[in-house]
């Protein structure tokens, strides 16, 4: 209340004085119209009275006044006349009591033979009084006095006034209700739902918090104080679910865990991570820009790290708004944790080292799934080239740090850990590829092998998903280069120096905060009148992840079991990738193609047997997608991770939903209470598909209970907590002795 004053009365204060001075003003501007209008007629009644009157005193004569006074005098214009000694000759009745104010003017007048003219209180009224001199013969004779009625610009000016107060009043009281309206609107019933959420989370109940105050009357005011809402509000699960863990004697890792855990083996120094994917895009989106989440399995798993530990990640702005938001962005946008770092490409470099050598050279290398390798020089120098860029962008980042910690991430940055090496020896280096590592045969297709094997030795750790992949890179070291491969330490020795090899499979972070159940009514609804159940699928376009079988699979389901038609709908939610290689390119229009022609061929009036939904994405809708299906399809042909799976069963708070998972998939290695199929065998996955649609609901709810448990406790808090371990063992830090290895992890 005290606030709403004060802003009425600046108001109102503001209202009083435009409108007084305004007022006044005008006021001004009349008076003088006025006193412009009396002087004119003054004048005019002046020079007529005093050719009427002129020769009668000239020649004093006695008689005659009365038809000029009848003549010229008017109720509010009075005359007097006076002889060559200002005495009085005749006036008109009404003022001859009170012409004695006027004297000195007449005086004047006939002494300086010039008209006197001004504002007198004759009779106790305002009056305009304009005397002219009377000549004959050029001889000053006398005097004509007019007296003019100048009351009206007393009463005028009042008017003026008193109708300035009148809207002065009707808009003090409009302004008032408006502003009273707009703050409680806007600052107070808001105000007051932040005053209720904060007793609601004293009363120890999860409630979500309010929306935001209106930023364009707070700013950042509002967005901080909201913010901060929502960070106590997190910070209020997270303590219940850690709370929960001690009570049932879990060891589970957790965000505060991990920060805890990388302040004591590294202090306060910041994490660097490395990654052409960047975590935000910034893009135009009508008229506007817009902030993008990438679709990317790397950025699901390294931004809660990130947010935990803070530090900076530098990575490639793709985004076509990136360079007008800037080269170094805090992140998360409304709590900043760390640091964004941009590294700008030309398109000559983006198509060679990232469309070229790194997705048509490397990732169908790495990936078994028939697909030949693209090798071309020119796509290697921009390959080298780009890696050197990377490493003198991260280089200006490291000044001042001791001993940095370095998280260089996937195949497209094979080369930097040793460029990093080189000039920063002090440098804790550690190289996770997210990919599969092929066999040694296949590997040494690569023209550059060499420089590739070199380039990753560099780092002190490096990381795959699973021993096989480890496996696969120590013999491919073993049979290519010069070095010593220790297969009891799973390590290279190589020039003095010594990097370890490792699997860490990775993972996603748990959800703490429970959504309100979907509605499934809803998604049913947009699938058809008839359907009961839906599945899912949420991929990027990659030939790797096996989408044509898939839905091959999925049209010999409602072939073999049609009693399923318009009561069962596959939902694919695909990203679109690497749009501008030819081979990719091929896959959208062999998907939309196989698509169309399953719909065409099974779909029937109201009901298609596949939703295909090809665009980006949100994270949210995603998750509102995964929480109403009753199974989710994770096919890849050939995949080292593939965290969709794990999303999907970390979404899943009711315990319900079958997951399909191709054999070939890292994930399929923890995640066994899944349906394994092998996504080459269509009609095995028809029939897991079939048997997901079927499975008695005990079943199906142990195995995903199974599921959440294992990913729960193996999350990417633990995977961090794992990679930066053993990272830490590897080097002294401060002094300190080495750590042979994490043991409580």
């Amino acid at each position: 209340m005290r606030i709403l004053l004060r802003l009425l009365g600046g108001i109102w204060i503001a209202l009083l004085v435009v409108t007084v001075a305004f007022t006044w003003l005008e006021v001004r501007e009349e008076r003088a119209r006025l006193v412009t209008d009396l002087q004119r007629r003054g004048s005019l009644a002046a020079d007529a009275v005093r050719e009427a009157s002129e020769r009668l005193v000239g020649r004093r004569v006695r008689t005659g006044y009365d038809r000029v006074l009848t003549r010229f005098a008017r109720a509010d214009r009075m005359i007097a006349i006076y002889d060559e000694l200002g005495g009085l000759i005749a006036t008109s009745a009404e003022v001859k009591a009170w012409l004695g104010v006027i004297s000195p003017s007449v005086t004047q007048a006939i002494r300086d033979t010039e008209p006197v003219r001004g504002f007198h209180l004759v009779g106790g009224k305002s009056t305009w009084v304009h005397v002219v001199p009377l000549v004959w013969d050029d001889q000053t004779v006398g005097a004509a006095g007019i007296i003019l009625d100048a009351e009206h610009l007393v009463t005028h000016e009042w008017a003026l006034w008193q109708r300035t107060a009148v809207r002065a009043g009707v808009l003090i009281l409009l302004f008032t209700g408006i502003t009273w309206l707009v703050v409680r609107s806007t600052v107070t019933h808001p105000m007051a739902r932040m005053a209720e959420w904060t007793k609601q989370l004293k009363a120890g109940h999860s409630v979500p918090p309010p929306r935001s105050a209106d930023a364009s009357l707070f700013g950042p005011l509002a967005q901080e104080v909201t913010g901060l809402a929502r960070t106590l509000s997190r910070a209020r699960i997270a303590a219940a679910y850690e709370a929960q863990l001690r009570l049932r004697g879990e060891s589970v890792w957790t965000e505060e865990r991990l920060k805890q855990f990388v302040k004591m083996r590294f202090g306060d120094q910041p994490i660097f991570v490395m990654s052409n994917r960047e975590p935000v895009s910034h893009v135009h989106e009508g008229g506007a820009i817009r902030a993008l989440k990438p679709a990317s399995g790397l950025v699901t798993a390294l931004e809660p790290i990130m947010a935990a530990c803070g530090g900076v990640w530098v990575a490639h702005g793709s985004g076509n708004a990136d360079a007008e938001v800037g080269a170094r962005v805090g992140l998360p946008q409304d709590e900043p944790t760390y640091a964004l770092r941009r590294v700008w490409l030309t398109a000559e470099e983006e198509a060679g080292y990232y469309y070229g050598f790194a997705n048509e050279g490397l990732w169908p290398l790495c990936h078994i799934v028939h697909e030949r390798p693209q090798f071309r020089t020119d796509d290697w120098e921009y390959y080298r080239a780009v890696n050197a860029k990377f490493t003198e962008a991260l280089l200006e980042e490291m000044v001042g740090v001791d001993a940095p910690v370095v998280l260089v991430q996937d195949y497209h940055f094979a080369l930097l850990p040793r460029l990093v090496k080189a000039q920063r020896p002090d440098a804790r280096i550690a190289l996770f590829w997210h990919i599969p590592w092929p066999n040694f045969e296949a590997f040494r297709i690569c023209p550059w092998q060499h420089e590739v094997l070199l380039g990753m030795l560099g780092a002190d750790l490096i990381g795959f998903h699973t021993q096989f992949h480890c496996n696969n890179f120590l013999e491919t070291v073993e049979r290519t280069i010069e070095g010593r491969v220790d297969w009891d330490r799973f390590a290279v020795e190589r020039g003095g120096h010594t990097t370890h090899v490792q699997p860490f499979p990775i993972s996603v972070a748990p959800e703490l905060e429970r959504e309100d159940a979907p509605d499934r009514g809803e998604l049913l609804a947009g699938l058809g009148p008839e359907v009961d159940w839906f599945g899912i699928g949420v991929e990027r376009i990659d030939y790797t992840k096996g989408l044509p079988e898939r839905f091959r699979a999925i049209g010999r389901f409602f072939e073999r079991w049609p009693e399923y038609r318009r009561r069962v709908t596959f939902v694919q939610l695909a990203s679109p990738s690497r749009s501008r290689i030819p081979r990719y390119q091929q896959l959208q229009s062999e998907i939309r193609r196989t698509v169309d022609e399953i719909n065409l061929r099974l779909g029937e009036r109201g009901w298609q047997p596949i939703a295909y939904r090809e665009r980006h994405h949100e994270p949210n809708e995603i998750r509102h997608w995964f929480r109403g299906a009753l199974f989710c399809m994770v096919t890849s042909l050939h995949d080292g991770m593939n965290l969709v799976a794990k999303e999907f069963v970390t979404s899943r708070d009711d315990d319900d939903g079958v997951l399909v998972l191709s054999r070939f998939a890292g994930a399929a290695n923890e995640l066994r209470d899944a349906i394994l199929v092998n996504p080459y065998d269509i009609d095995d996955m028809a029939e897991a598909i079939h048997r997901a649609i079927t499975m008695a609901d005990d079943e199906r709810r142990s195995r995903m209970q199974r599921m959440r448990s294992h990913v729960e406790e193996n999350n990417v808090y633990r995977w961090a907590a794992l990679l930066l371990g053993q990272l830490a063992s590897l080097t002294n830090v401060k002094g300190a002795p080495p750590e042979s290895r994490l043991r409580s992890a």
